[in-house]
């Protein structure tokens, strides 16, 4: 090891070693908003930004050749806020209610030209007419805007100076504005439908960081459909797009900061 590196070592040590005997020591130190976890309730928002994608369980028949998956999802990244309103329960326990609007866009994509070979009918399908699928067939820009109402059990140690952990799981009631469920309209007609009430579950851990005037609350969520967002095309419309799917469900990793 060269006498620079060393000597940067050194000093870097010794500079957290000062930062952390300056944010920790107990001599002259206040914790700050000491009452605030005593309230019975209290409230404040969130901003959030989202990872979203699509879980997809495919049909059989129209929705694989062989080992090829024919129908794909490609994630998004988006935004959100929401307000939040905490009961305390006692001393280790909370239950929160997180309602919030969600925006998506996520992309569906149909390499399903194959099932060109069904045109005689099966046995769950009429006979169709074959169609030469272009680009335009072939994509689905899919637009979301969901209100989202979590309520959240909250799990939390003790307080460690100005900080505390803690986990938090839940279930979602969720409502897709964009769903075009009640649309006469499908994939025919380039209209991609799902369903408008959806259940999920979430999962969430974070750290609160308590200062002068409120506290905030870094965490990361995910959220999982429970339900089956596929509404089926027509049953005049070829095998090429929700035929081609069992099972369409929504998930998303959030990173969400807390303001209360």
């Amino acid at each position: 090891m060269n006498k620079f590196l060393l000597r940067a070592l050194v000093l870097a040590s010794v500079n957290i070693a000062v930062f952390a005997d300056a944010q920790f020591r107990t001599r002259n130190r206040m914790d700050k908003l000491e009452d605030f976890d005593e309230q019975k309730f209290s409230w404040g928002f969130y901003l959030n930004g989202n990872r979203l994608d699509y879980r997809i369980v495919l049909h059989p028949r129209y929705g694989s050749e062989g080992n090829q998956n024919l129908v794909k999802s490609k994630e998004s990244y988006s935004f959100g806020a929401g307000l939040i309103a905490k009961w305390r329960l006692n001393d280790y326990l909370d239950l929160r209610l997180e309602p919030g609007l969600q925006f998506a866009q996520r992309q569906l994509i149909f390499d399903t030209q194959s099932n060109d070979q069904y045109a005689a009918g099966t046995l769950t399908n009429p006979p169709f007419t074959p169609i030469p699928l272009t680009d335009k067939d072939k994509t689905r820009d899919i637009k979301s805007t969901l209100v989202d109402v979590p309520v959240l059990l909250e799990l939390h140690g003790n307080r460690w100076y100005n900080s505390r952990p803690y986990i938090a799981a839940g279930v979602n009631y969720v409502v897709n504005l964009q769903s075009n469920s009640d649309s006469e309209d499908d994939n025919m007609q380039q209209v991609f439908r799902s369903t408008t009430h959806n259940f999920a579950w979430s999962a969430e851990m974070g750290i609160q960081f308590y200062f002068n005037k409120f506290k905030l609350t870094p965490a990361i969520r995910g959220t999982f459909f429970m339900n089956n967002e596929k509404v089926a095309d027509n049953a005049t419309t070829p095998p090429y797009w929700a035929t081609a799917m069992s099972t369409l469900q929504t998930r998303a990793v959030m990173f969400v900061l807390k303001f209360e």
